[in-house]
């Protein structure tokens, strides 16, 4: 170490212990702001013990670093600073410890914050927040990696990543792959099928069977619609729509429209009764049958619960089986997302789109971007504007940019009865469609997924399901997160999932969980080979697109997966 980095980091030591009591008690005061409500609730409070014992271990980590900064360069164990150049750097390595150490002493101060539960995760979620933002790597004055690829490439990366600021800057988000390597149609959602219906809201793909022969009750998948439906569909060898196909099963899928300015008054009555219950009705039509199965996916799956309340209500019983994937019915457990619910938050929106409105979809797309600050933002501001970039292609992240507005009042609506208020699962409160929800009727057999690591839907959440049908049910719990989790292809040959037994299920999904049985690989077949059983006997596959009324309109993935909400 050359004397001037010493003479800096004692420098550095000196300071941060001079400075040290005053920046604790700022912090304690900043704490003590966060949990300071207007009416003067909820309140929040420190026991002195636990606050003693942060302060004499940042103390002594704090010493300990300094003491080892002067012989030798910080360990970081932080993939954010594992390249060489942060470990040559004494000065950015310093400055990487320090930040890690504080990051962590913040984390134990909102931990021993006493007050409810949901303070503590908005005060927990503000530090990551911040602590994300304020990484020593999300700048060039403090980047060693990024300052040395600069020094490497004679400025060049400098200026490359000025170009790619601009141009995010102009497209309106921050880049995650090279979206002009990807085109809907060509090279993503390419399954071969075709548009059997459209109205206002919706349209309805159909696809080519891969089989000679069909299953006699049609499938209908309902995808999200904060997403566009083409999750399912990627590539040929990561496609669930294709593999569906395959298995057999005569396949439709809808695809929502990307709702504009028309749109602005619709309703969560219009996404049930226009969308959810019309495309029931004309898979029943074009199938010539009775019944079908469907499968809703993350809201798609709450849309189309809602749908099997209205038509059980109605004295109709159109679908055999219902699968969902990754949903929330019961809104108990809702994880991250809690933590920006509550009365004010939900009359503000609900003020807003009074008169009608679209939550756009570039802001959606930001708040879940930021419930991974690490991996879905700022891994991509370093990489594309301090070393100058390209992300790779991935087909994956190219949907997760391809964002989709919402009605201003469907979503209000949503948030009062679902995460606020959780009506669906309270007999008679939510009304939809005219209809008193009621869960208890729909007694059909349901196959549950979710995954074990989802932010979004939390596994507890999924569970949840199993306490509200009184049908047979099947709950599988498969590995990684809310996307993939649940787009694991068995030719892939990863991950794992679990399954227990389909007869009892205790509330709590822990102890479900403790007895579950692990399998290696996917947990498609699992379903598939459920499905089969609900699917009736096979007939001829259909030659040709629809049938009478319904004839085919245009290729899939159709118009409405096209149009961008950014645009």
């Amino acid at each position: 170490m050359t004397q001037d980095s010493a003479q800096f980091l004692t420098g550095a030591a000196q300071e941060f212990q001079k400075n040290f009591a005053d920046n604790w008690a700022k912090a304690l005061s900043s704490f003590q702001t966060l949990g300071t409500h207007p009416g003067g609730a909820p309140q929040l409070s420190f026991s002195t013990e636990k606050l003693e014992a942060l302060q004499k271990q940042y103390m002594d980590e704090a010493t300990s670093l300094w003491n080892q900064s002067l012989h030798a360069n910080p360990k970081l164990k932080d993939r954010r600073f594992s390249a060489e150049a942060w470990h040559n750097n004494p000065v950015s390595a310093f400055t990487a410890a320090v930040y890690l150490l504080n990051t962590r002493t913040l984390m134990g101060l909102a931990e021993a914050a006493e007050t409810d539960a949901k303070t503590k995760a908005r005060i927990q979620f503000a530090i990551e927040q911040w602590a994300a933002a304020t990484a020593p790597s999300n700048f060039l004055a403090f980047n060693a990696e990024a300052q040395q690829k600069a020094i490497d490439t004679h400025g060049e990366s400098i200026s490359k990543g000025i170009q790619n600021l601009l141009h995010d800057m102009e497209q309106g988000h921050v880049s995650m792959t090279d979206e002009s390597l990807f085109e809907v149609g060509k090279n993503v959602a390419t399954t071969e099928g075709r548009v059997v219906f459209e109205n206002e809201f919706f349209q309805l793909l159909e696809y080519k069977p891969l089989t000679a022969k069909v299953y006699e009750r049609p499938f209908l998948l309902i995808p999200p619609c904060i997403n566009k439906f083409y999750i399912l569909d990627l590539q040929p060898e990561n496609s669930f729509i294709r593999y569906a196909v395959s298995q057999g099963h005569r396949t439709f899928v809808v695809s929502w429209r990307n709702p504009d300015e028309s749109l602005k008054h619709t309703t969560w009555d219009d996404y049930v009764q226009d969308v959810a219950i019309k495309a029931i009705s004309v898979v029943q039509q074009i199938g010539a049958t009775q019944q079908i199965n469907a499968l809703g996916f993350c809201v798609g799956g709450t849309i189309l619960s809602n749908a099997l309340a209205v038509l059980a209500a109605r004295g109709e019983k159109p679908v055999a089986s219902a699968t969902f994937l990754t949903t929330l019915i019961d809104f108990q457990d809702t994880g991250v997302l809690d933590v920006f619910i509550d009365e004010n938050f939900v009359k503000y929106r609900e003020g807003q789109f009074a008169k009608g409105g679209l939550m756009k979809g570039k802001d959606m797309a930001s708040t879940f971007s930021f419930l991974r600050p690490n991996d879905l933002v700022w891994n991509y501001v370093v990489g594309n504007y301090l070393k100058g970039e390209t992300p790779p292609p991935f087909d994956l992240l190219y949907w997760n940019s391809d964002s989709t507005n919402l009605p201003g009042p469907m979503y209000a609506w949503y948030l009062r009865n679902t995460y606020l208020e959780n009506n669906f699962v309270k007999p008679g409160v939510a009304k939809v469609c005219g209809e008193s929800i009621d869960f208890r009727k729909v007694d059909l057999p349901l196959y549950i997924y979710g995954s074990r690591e989802d932010h979004i839907v939390p596994i507890g959440g999924s569970y949840a399901s199993t306490q509200v049908f009184p049908g047979k049910k099947r709950f599988v719990m498969g590995a990684s997160g809310h996307i993939a989790g649940v787009i694991n292809p068995p030719a892939a040959k990863k991950r794992c999932y679990w399954t227990g037994g389909d007869t009892t299920f205790p509330k709590d999904v822990n102890q479900w969980i403790g007895k579950a049985k692990e399998h290696v690989g996917s947990w498609w077949p699992d379903w598939a080979a459920w499905l089969k059983t609900h699917a009736g006997k096979q007939i001829a596959a259909p030659k040709t697109y629809g049938r009478g009324v319904y004839k085919a309109i245009e290729p899939a993935p159709g118009r409405y997966v096209k149009a961008r909400a950014d645009k």
